[in-house]
């Protein structure tokens, strides 16, 4: 079974200019550098994100979407999960 997962990365200059990111599952597809940039921007004037009295996305660096393809070789819980669905029917 062959399985592709897409996400979305932020990268961004933490306070003290060191990049950070956050990664989201489950992002729209085709969102266009204007949405990104300004959702991003959204978040670093919201200035909510602090540790150890660093802020964190303080500047939209980048974004990428990263698919990931997984290609099962053998796996036997599939196999035993199908079992248990044919026993309940």
């Amino acid at each position: 079974m062959v399985k592709t997962t897409k996400t979305l990365k932020l990268t961004f200059l933490n306070g003290k200019n060191k990049k950070t990111s956050v990664t989201l599952g489950d992002a729209m597809d085709n969102l266009t550098a204007k949405q990104v940039r300004s959702a991003m921007t959204t978040i670093a004037e919201a200035n909510v994100f602090e540790k150890d009295g660093v802020a964190y996305y303080v500047t939209p660096q980048s974004t990428s979407y990263i698919e990931r393809t997984v290609s099962d070789i053998f796996n036997d819980g599939d196999a035993d999960q199908a079992e248990s669905a044919d026993k309940q029917d």
